[in-house]
């Protein structure tokens, strides 16, 4: 029996539409110079996993959780005193994520994670790194509907990027409007 290709609803719009309407805004000539995402990269820098190794194991728990993908623990690479940090300990966890589990985090974190943060304003639209890539930070990882807010023993907070292929900024601007993404005006 075949499997049918299962397509995230937010890859689904972006074939349908949003492709169309970024070839008319900007005029490219070939269908391969529309920017398109690329990958997502989570990152979580737990400090305090200095003095505790299993604070580093958990989160990278909730980490896989939130990704639908086993997180990887980060080691540090060099040896700082002022900090109490010696080399190759655990530090920190990080997951990249692409094609449909990528477009899936996303749908979540735009509709779902985001409307559920305290005081939210909208996103800086000044966070872009000059290359299409945008970063955002997200103070509590209990946003996300997957961390049992009940069980979680603490809170830590959390990096998002989002690559895209996008050239400039204006492009990525563009493309992430486009998929929803609550820019600050």
């Amino acid at each position: 029996m075949a499997e049918t290709a299962y397509t995230p609803r937010l890859r689904a719009e972006y074939d349908q539409s949003i492709r169309g309407k970024l070839t008319e805004q900007f005029g490219y000539a070939n269908i391969m110079q529309v920017p398109r995402l690329d990958k997502v990269v989570l990152n979580m820098g737990i400090g305090e996993a200095v003095n505790d190794r299993k604070k580093a194991e958990t989160a990278a728990a909730d980490l896989s959780l939130i990704a639908g993908q086993k997180a990887v623990v980060t080691y540090s690479r060099v040896a700082i005193a002022t900090f109490k940090l010696r080399e190759n300990q655990p530090i920190g966890c990080k997951v990249t994520l692409r094609k449909a589990k990528m477009y899936e985090f996303i749908d979540r974190l735009v509709n779902v994670a985001l409307p559920r943060v305290r005081d939210f304003r909208g996103l800086n639209p000044k966070s872009f790194d000059g290359g299409g890539n945008y970063s955002l930070g997200i103070k509590e990882h209990i946003i996300f509907p997957e961390i049992d807010f009940d069980k979680a023993g603490e809170t830590w907070g959390m990096d998002v990027t989002v690559c895209t292929t996008a050239r400039t900024d204006d492009e990525a601007r563009a493309l992430l409007t486009a998929f929803n993404f609550p820019f600050r005006q």
